[in-house]
Order: C-alpha cells, then sequence, then structure tokens
C-alpha cells in the first residue's frame, strides 16, 4: 500500500469566541437600527406641519405705536409658517422689522408653539420733507405721520441730506432755547441755502455761507428789537454785516390781535 506523503490539513471548526463576537455584532447592528428608525420617526414627527404648529406670539418691548395685532397681520402674509422645528426665526425677522415704526426685532421660539417677539421702536425726532419722519438717527422710516404724538420739527432738504439737517437742527435749537424761542421749520433748499422759521412765527434767511456767524448776528438784532419783534415777518441775513427786516403791515397785525 502507498501512502500519501502530504499530511492531512486541519479541519475548520467554530470556535465559542467567533460565535460571541458575531452575535455581540449582530445584536449591536439591531440597537443601531433601532436608534435610528426612533430619530427618524421623531424627526418626522416634530417636522410635520400638523405637529407643533407655531400658533402664539408673546410680543413684548416698550411699544407706542405696534400692537399685537401688527404683528400677527405681518407673520398672516408669510406664505407658510412653519413648525418649532421647521421655522426660520431670521424670516420672522425680516418680516417683524418691516412692519411701520418697528427699528430691531429679536425673535425666540419658545417649545412648543410659541413665538417671542421682542420689538424697538423708531423715535420720531423730526418730520422729513412734509410726508415722512426721521428717526434719532437722522435714518428715514415709514411711521404714520398721524400717530405721532406731541409736536415734531420741520425738516426739509434734497434727497440724501436728511442727516445733515437734522444734525443742523439739533446744533442751532440750543441756541434759539437760550432766547426762549424754538425752530419749528429748517429747511436746506436745492441751492444749498438755510431757512429757519420760527415759532413766533419770524422767517430767517440765512444763505449759503457763514452760517454760524449770521446766527450770532440775529440773536444781536433780536435783543434789540424788543417788542418790536412781533411786528417783524423776516430777517435776511444774507449779507456781509448787517440785516434786511420785514414787518408785518400794522392792519395786518392788529386783525390778529383781534383775532386773538
Amino acid at each position: 500500500m502507498i501512502k500519501s506523503a502530504f499530511n492531512e490539513g486541519p479541519r475548520l471548526t467554530s470556535s465559542p469566541l467567533v460565535k460571541e463576537h458575531a452575535f455581540g455584532a449582530s445584536f449591536l447592528l439591531v440597537v443601531l437600527l433601532l436608534i435610528g428608525s426612533l430619530l427618524y420617526s421623531t424627526v418626522s414627527w416634530m417636522w410635520d406641519d400638523q405637529r407643533l404648529p407655531l400658533s402664539k406670539i408673546v410680543l413684548q418691548g416698550d411699544l407706542h405705536y405696534v400692537s399685537a395685532n401688527d404683528v400677527q397681520f405681518a407673520f398672516s402674509r408669510l406664505e407658510h409658517v412653519g413648525t418649532f422645528m421647521s421655522q426660520d426665526v431670521n424670516v420672522l425677522q425680516d418680516v417683524a422689522e418691516s412692519i411701520p415704526w418697528v427699528s430691531h426685532a429679536s425673535i425666540r421660539k419658545q417649545w412648543p408653539d410659541t413665538v417671542k417677539v421682542f420689538l424697538t421702536e423708531h423715535k420720531a425726532e423730526a418730520i422729513w420733507n412734509g410726508n415722512s419722519l426721521l428717526n434719532s438717527e437722522g435714518l428715514l422710516f415709514n411711521g404714520d405721520l398721524g400717530q405721532v404724538e406731541g409736536e415734531r420739527v420741520k425738516l426739509y432738504g434734497p434727497e440724501g441730506t436728511n442727516e445733515e439737517v437734522l444734525s443742523v437742527w439739533r446744533e442751532l435749537e440750543p441756541k434759539f432755547e437760550a432766547l426762549s424761542l424754538s425752530i419749528t421749520s429748517l429747511v436746506l433748499n436745492d441751492r444749498r441755502a438755510w431757512q429757519v422759521i420760527l415759532d413766533n412765527g419770524i422767517r430767517l434767511e440765512l444763505g449759503k455761507e457763514s452760517l454760524e456767524e449770521r446766527i450770532e448776528r440775529f440773536f444781536a438784532l433780536y435783543k434789540n428789537l424788543g417788542s418790536a419783534a412781533e411786528r417783524v415777518s423776516y430777517i435776511d441775513l444774507r449779507y456781509d454785516t448787517g440785516a434786511s427786516v420785514g414787518w408785518f403791515p400794522e392792519q395786518e397785525l392788529e386783525q390778529e390781535n383781534t383775532d386773538d
């Protein structure tokens, strides 16, 4: 009998350690699948438009001109208001800041269905060109003139000069207040000439140059006018020295006094 010169190879057997690793891997895979399924179900539920809709608005801030109805109406113009999870607060902020009188909006979502809206209003500093408003920074905003509480100075000027005109008014007004006067209107015309109308009805023509010197000249003249200032219609200070004074006719002045 001829025996094979090759030894028989080892047989493959399944050891307990291999079985244990296979079972552990399978168990881990099942756990991961369950967790993934649970997360998917949870996220799908939370992003469902029928779940957690944003249905409440809490309005905050020191507000005089903006109401909760204004905010609600602004949000209602959105094509779609999402859920607590899906709605982008930046979109809501942009919408809130489009409301007249709103200077800045801060939006925060509160679980599960509330939008907290904190608003800062523009502070109306002046009326610009008869139909717009300037805030305290000299910026135009679209507030309703009819809603303005109290009197505001009327400022006029070419497009883009709103900040300049407001700055000049702020500089001049305290000087006039020292004489118990107040500026009701300040005009910068297209030729860059300045005009002031005071609360006592006097119109000052100041021209383009030497504004401060001409204002000081008016103060010196006004102090010398005394009671005669009631008859002054305008004072033209567009001279190197001196001024031209326009007077109300005596009859017109007497009629005004009678009406009073």
